[in-house]
């Protein structure tokens, strides 16, 4: 699921909870738009981590050679 995706978890969920006074017999609506909110809200959170992780660039190694001074070119 991208980042839309939980995006519009988040959006349909405070739809649910905070827009709607639908009453079903056998499912709180209020109940599953916060869980679709949770969902949605850890969802940005795990996409964002892994987004930041794929961007981070490794650090530059650069390598020292040293003289050889124990050697000697006849």
């Amino acid at each position: 699921m991208g980042l839309g995706g939980c995006i519009i978890l988040i959006a349909v969920g405070a739809i649910l909870t905070f827009a709607t006074d639908w009453k079903m017999e056998g499912l709180n609506v209020t109940v599953a738009g916060l869980v679709m909110m949770a969902v949605g809200i850890i969802g940005v959170a795990a996409f964002t981590s892994i987004a930041r992780r794929r961007r981070a660039v490794p650090p530059v190694q650069t390598t020292v050679v040293e003289p050889d001074h124990d050697r000697r070119d006849y």
